[in-house]
């Protein structure tokens, strides 16, 4: 067995086991805040529709790595937030969740706001008439046909999520990214078998999740 995979030197399937928990907590993180920006994109209050476009257009174009660094700078050395956490690691860990949640939500409330514009306006109004208010629609009419809708292109956001989970690396959560760097510096001999290893490791965690939410999306597809 090569170096490289010695077990007792490093901790391959920990780092990707981080990996795999850094991209679900963000995932949900970002589900629900993109879902919000959403909402607030298509609100009737001009106020809330600024916010929304500000802050997507904002950190959508802010380089995913200045988030996680100013996310671990702002709240953690200079507030002294740890959310929750009670060693470095840990307060590491829900930093690098957070900036990852922020970034991929802006790109989660865009492909959901194309998935409301492709409900008809008449089923909203509709519903309207009925007497239910904004919110309502939203959650009983409008949100379940776009989520329907745009099912492949949030697979292709939540995958680009997994493969960001690398940015972690620059505060120093120990998920794949961090465990590449060390291996290279320290088995220089072997660096394109340590790329192949961790091209595979990656390519096995995004591609069920291609497949799967693929098959879902021709389960739920809207036919109009």
């Amino acid at each position: 067995m090569p170096d490289f995979l010695d077990a007792q030197r490093y901790d391959l399937f920990g780092a990707f086991w981080v990996t795999v928990q850094l991209a679900l907590y963000a995932a949900a993180g970002a589900l629900t805040w993109g879902t919000l920006l959403a909402g607030l994109r298509v609100s009737p209050v001009p106020l809330l529709r600024a916010f929304a476009a500000l802050y997507v257009h904002v950190v959508r174009n802010t380089p995913l790595t200045v988030i996680i660094v100013a996310t671990s700078l702002a709240l953690h050395q200079t507030m002294g937030a740890t959310l929750g956490g009670g060693t470095a690691k840990e307060t590491g860990f829900r930093l690098a969740v957070l900036g990852l949640a922020a970034y991929t939500a802006t790109f989660v409330c865009e492909s959901l706001r194309s998935g409301i514009n492709s409900v008809p306006v008449g089923e909203a109004e509709a519903a309207r008439s009925l007497g239910l208010t904004f919110p309502q629609v939203l959650r009983h009419v409008v949100l379940p046909q776009a989520f329907r809708a745009v099912v492949n292109p949030l697979a292709t956001v939540l995958m680009s999520l997994t493969k960001n989970t690398t940015t972690a690396a620059a505060i120093g959560v120990g998920e794949a990214a961090l465990l590449m760097k060390e291996m290279l510096e320290n088995e220089s001999h072997a660096v394109f078998a340590v790329f192949a290893v961790f091209a595979f490791g990656f390519v096995c965690i995004t591609l069920p999740t291609g497949l799967l939410l693929g098959w879902i999306s021709t389960r739920v597809a809207v036919r109009r």
